[in-house]
């Protein structure tokens, strides 16, 4: 009688799935759309955290973490942008020249005053990869402090960050 339990479960474990193997992109197969985005009163972390998604194609069904997959995207108004919680003061760009005592810190609000295309850079920079990758996937962000840019002939898409709150 046990011989008979075990023929049953032997001949229904030996029926088999079919194989279906992984998908990953290639290179020649992924389209990169341009996407503009207005900053003008959006919090910093928050349209971060957003335009690396983007850049990182994690927003596509056919995400993988080793290619670049992501689109371009185009920041206008860095000017605008909001910094909560007092962060301006308190938080600081750091950058070294190389030399013994070569450390040199910036404040987010003077970072912002003269250079808002490097403050939201440095924050999506953050939040990518640190290796080939993300250079690459970097290289696709244009910022720009102003409502203008160059890039009309690509034709970018505005894109409304519903994630993104807004600074009221």
């Amino acid at each position: 009688m046990t011989s008979d339990l075990v023929g049953t479960s032997t001949s229904a474990s030996l029926q088999r799935t079919p194989i279906l193997p992984t998908y990953s992109p290639k290179a020649h197969e992924i389209t990169r759309d341009w996407h503009l985005i207005d900053a003008q009163g959006l919090v910093l972390g928050r349209l971060a955290t957003e335009v690396a998604r983007l850049l990182r194609g994690k927003h596509r069904p056919y995400f993988a973490p080793h290619v670049d997959t992501g689109d371009h995207v185009v920041v206008v108004n860095a000017s605008l942008v909001v910094l909560t919680a007092d962060k301006g003061d308190a938080k600081f760009a750091y950058r070294h020249s190389g030399y013994p005592g070569g450390l040199k810190r910036e404040s987010y609000t003077s970072l912002l005053a003269h250079s808002p295309e490097e403050l939201v850079r440095r924050a999506v920079r953050g939040m990518i990869p640190k290796n080939t990758l993300g250079r690459q996937q970097l290289a696709k962000l244009k910022v720009y402090a102003g409502p203008d840019h160059p890039h009309a002939a690509q034709d970018p898409q505005p894109l409304d960050l519903p994630t993104a709150r807004r600074a009221g």
